[in-house]
């Protein structure tokens, strides 16, 4: 059976896009299979007794944009900083992932969200937006959202979040090999040297 490599994130953080940008390469690398775990990320802190201290600190705040771009042109991809981050709801976008995982889609809608999040922004707060990047991606994008309305969804994200913080879980992007955790976009050669250890 293929080693699992988990996946904590939440699509407010510009760090997880950095890093699922990089889960193709690992997963052609060390032919590994990706498990999605969306959660809320401000709700995940307040469990753990965690601060987002990059939107609380401004000189902090000014540094990861700047550190963003040195890793965006490290990977070679696109980054720009959302201006619309305020008014996307974010825990949507969580139980949307939920949904895609539950049809064996995760990784093509992470994908998708982040890099109109975070590759080239899109103002997906507004519907047409959001529907026009879900069905680019090939989703029938009215219907994933309807599927995500339902109450089940939100409980899900709320069981994943409490689920992380149980596990250990204080920020994203988090990573699991086994029972080794990983924080951070910066920590993905050490998940790599997991990774060949597992196989």
């Amino acid at each position: 059976m293929p080693v699992q490599l988990e996946f904590y994130f939440d699509f407010i953080s510009a760090y997880s896009y950095m890093a699922s940008t990089q889960l193709p390469r690992l997963t052609a690398d060390h032919g590994i299979i990706v498990r999605y775990h969306p959660f809320t990320l401000i709700a995940l802190m307040r469990l753990v007794g965690n601060r987002p201290t990059t939107l609380e600190c401004r000189n902090k705040g000014v540094y990861a944009n700047t550190d963003l771009q040195r890793w965006a042109r490290l990977y070679q991809v696109d980054y720009a900083a959302t201006p619309y981050w305020q008014s996307i709801d974010f825990a949507e976008l969580g139980r949307c992932a939920l949904v895609a995982i539950d049809e064996g889609r995760g990784g093509d809608y992470v994908k998708a969200v982040y890099a109109a999040l975070s590759g080239q922004p899109l103002d997906l707060s507004q519907r047409s937006v959001l529907l026009g990047v879900l069905d680019r991606a090939g989703f029938s994008g009215a219907r994933l959202l309807e599927r995500a309305a339902a109450p089940e969804f939100a409980a899900q994200l709320e069981r994943n979040t409490a689920a992380a913080a149980e596990r250990g879980v204080f920020g994203s992007p988090t990573f699991f090999v086994g029972d080794q955790m990983f924080f951070g976009n910066d920590r993905l050669d050490f998940v790599a040297e997991a990774l060949r250890a597992a196989v």
